[in-house]
């Protein structure tokens, strides 16, 4: 048996929410979408990103409960260290919760953590040299 990771899944509270703020990380995800309960954008190389409302999960799983740990975050790669900060600026800028502001990491990073409208982490990062 073969199996690969092809979608990451994201309930949304609310979906143009959710798609305005991934708009603003490069995902170009037409408006047109934003009244959807179910959304999926291919990104290139074929992974894809879905997101669903909590209405449409509990339609096929009624006692689903959101929960409240958050260990998984997405990352996303910016082409410079200056381009870190200044996206972690803009979106705190158009109201999104910083969680953790740029810095460079041990690791050879400069680094940062936003919250996406639901709370979940998104990093944002550039190789430092």
């Amino acid at each position: 048996m073969t199996v690969r990771l092809s979608v990451i899944e994201i309930v949304v509270e609310d979906m143009a929410r959710s798609l305005a703020f991934y708009r603003l990380l490069g995902l170009a995800v037409p408006a047109s979408q934003d009244t959807e309960p179910h959304v999926d954008w291919e990104l290139p190389g074929g992974m894809r990103v879905a997101w669903d409302t909590i209405d449409t999960i509990r339609s096929f799983d009624p006692g689903y409960d959101r929960g409240t740990g958050h260990g998984m975050s997405l990352a996303f790669q910016a082409d410079t260290p200056a381009e870190v900060d200044k996206l972690y600026a803009s979106l705190v800028a158009a109201g999104y919760k910083g969680h953790k502001e740029p810095w460079d990491a041990f690791w050879g990073m400069r680094y940062a953590v936003v919250h996406d409208p639901d709370g979940n982490g998104v990093d944002l990062f550039s190789p430092l040299s």
